[in-house]
């Protein structure tokens, strides 16, 4: 098939009128973390200064990103494009609400886990480039968030996979080779297949401008492989955010690396293959999302299933968090398969709080091993006659997770069980209902054998921190527990910024105005 040519003017396609300055916000973000990488490679010889200028960094990648929210939030889209050519020749940046709340809980997430990496990190982990690796990490997931443009969407994968895998194994230690060899190959597989999708979409379109594609689909769906490129994507990506039944090299590799990587990862990396799939499927595939509604559905509840009775049976908590990071991605995907603004709204939500919950936990495993011993269930015992404190922080984060008010998780599964109901998929509401009941004994089986029952005699304390540094641990730990806390307790303002995220992608008018502010896609 020949791909389709854009009937704008090559010679009038260069932009001439001065960018305003508020759009210089879109990829102000990306740039910072490029920058703020390459200044703390220049200082890989001075370890102990690196956390001086990453730490402060994030904070302000924070605030970039708070300011970029506000102005979408009151605005509308905003599209910033490269070389200064009109889409949908220039590269763009085009951030709707959707993709500002989740770069914004994104860089929330990664100051948390730089904080505690103070605590976790060693000189000898400095060294090999936790800091710099950290932030092109954080320039991956961001710009992922933030492009207009699906092949940059495939690019800044790739930048998040190549710092990932030098996260991964950071400490050489076997067990981390063979979690990263799993880790790799899955996703190098899903990205071959997002790439080959790629390559089908440009050929059938002509474009790569997701809001040119978005125009254009409606036009094309009677001559254009959608149908194959939904389920291109729809596999991509699902390897990608470890949904079933592709989920397996999750749990075989989050808890190999040093805990502040594995929170990293579980808060973060999952996330981005579910924006992606949100994006595709939602915005660009609408017909075809629904054509596949009842497979995505299938996958979800399968993926929920899964993940509860994984957790149940796991011994390690890392391991054991692994399979509730995939039950949450089942529910995420439940909205995905649902569709509407009930469905989508209720997956955006359970996105963010998964982001900030799913950080908090590995955080919390981190304590409970530097307190209690060791990661193993069988060999943990009396953290509560250790800290009380603890112990109640702890129990509100796996209280979130198991979806119970008054807490982040209780509102999204509300809002997916709600809408399953409404529309007849009694069976999808059961298998959320029922998965958070399974992760709802896991975590009560991990309280009772971590916190309540007596340590075990002879148990070896180990200190993965000196008492001095608690504070660095403690801090991230508390704040992440707080925004879990003022979720549940003051869930309008994200419900509503969630519902009019879900209708953004629904109705992608202003998105494709943004672009194509003259008046529509070429």
């Amino acid at each position: 098939m020949a791909a389709p040519t854009s009937t704008v003017d090559l010679s009038a396609a260069l932009i001439t009128a001065p960018v305003p300055i508020g759009h210089w916000l879109a990829i102000l973000p990306v740039a910072h973390c490029i920058t703020l990488g390459a200044v703390l490679l220049m200082l890989r010889g001075y370890p102990r200064l690196q956390a001086w200028f990453a730490i402060p960094g994030l904070a302000a990648l924070a605030l970039i990103n708070a300011a970029l929210l506000a102005k979408v939030a009151a605005e509308g889209p905003l599209t910033m494009v490269m070389g200064r050519w009109l889409p949908p020749f220039g590269i763009a940046f085009t951030v709707d609400l959707f993709g500002a709340l989740m770069a914004f809980t994104a860089a929330l997430a990664a100051l948390a886990a730089s904080i505690y990496a103070l605590a976790d990190i060693g000189e000898s982990g400095r060294r090999y480039g936790f800091f710099p690796l950290l932030m092109l990490l954080m320039a991956g997931v961001t710009g992922a968030f933030l492009t207009g443009d699906i092949f940059n969407l495939y690019v800044w994968f790739e930048v998040l996979l190549i710092s990932s895998f030098g996260l991964i194994i950071l400490g050489s230690e076997r067990e981390q080779i063979d979690g990263a060899l799993k880790y790799a190959v899955l996703n190098l597989i899903a990205t071959t297949l997002f790439l080959v999708g790629v390559g089908i979409l440009y050929a059938a379109f002509g474009t790569l401008n997701m809001a040119d594609i978005a125009a254009r689909a409606r036009d094309l769906r009677g001559t254009a492989p959608l149908m194959t490129l939904a389920s291109l994507f729809l596999l991509a990506f699902g390897m990608k955010a470890a949904a079933f039944p592709v989920n397996f090299w999750l749990p075989a590799a989050y808890h190999t690396p040093r805990i502040t990587v594995s929170a990293l990862f579980a808060g973060l990396l999952t996330k981005v293959g579910i924006y992606a799939l949100i994006r595709v499927m939602v915005m660009l595939l609408p017909m075809e999302r629904q054509e596949l509604s009842l497979v995505i559905a299938l996958a979800a509840a399968a993926t929920i299933l899964v993940g509860a009775l994984g957790a149940l049976a796991e011994n390690d908590i890392r391991r054991l968090f692994g399979y509730v990071v995939i039950s949450g991605i089942g529910n995420m995907l439940a909205g995905v398969a649902l569709g509407g603004l009930g469905g989508i709204s209720g997956a955006v939500f359970y996105a963010l709080h998964s982001m900030v919950l799913m950080t908090a936990l590995y955080l919390a495993a981190g304590e409970i091993a530097r307190r209690g011993g060791g990661f193993s269930l069988s060999a943990l015992g009396g953290l509560y006659r250790q800290s009380g404190g603890f112990t109640a922080l702890s129990l509100v984060l796996f209280l979130a997770a198991c979806g119970l008010p008054p807490f982040s998780g209780f509102w999204p599964k509300v809002i997916l069980v709600k809408a399953s109901i409404d529309l007849g998929a009694w069976w999808l509401a059961t298998s959320i209902l029922v998965g958070g009941f399974l992760t709802t004994i896991a975590f009560g089986r991990l309280f009772l054998l971590a916190y309540w029952r007596p340590a075990p005699i002879g148990l070896r304390q180990i200190v993965l921190v000196s008492s001095g540094a608690r504070w660095r641990t403690g801090l991230p730990l508390a704040a992440l527990t707080v925004l879990v806390v003022g979720f549940g307790i003051l869930p309008e303002q994200l419900l509503a910024l969630s519902q009019s995220a879900a209708a953004g992608l629904a109705d992608p008018e202003a998105y494709l105005h943004s672009v194509f502010p003259e008046g529509g896609a070429p």
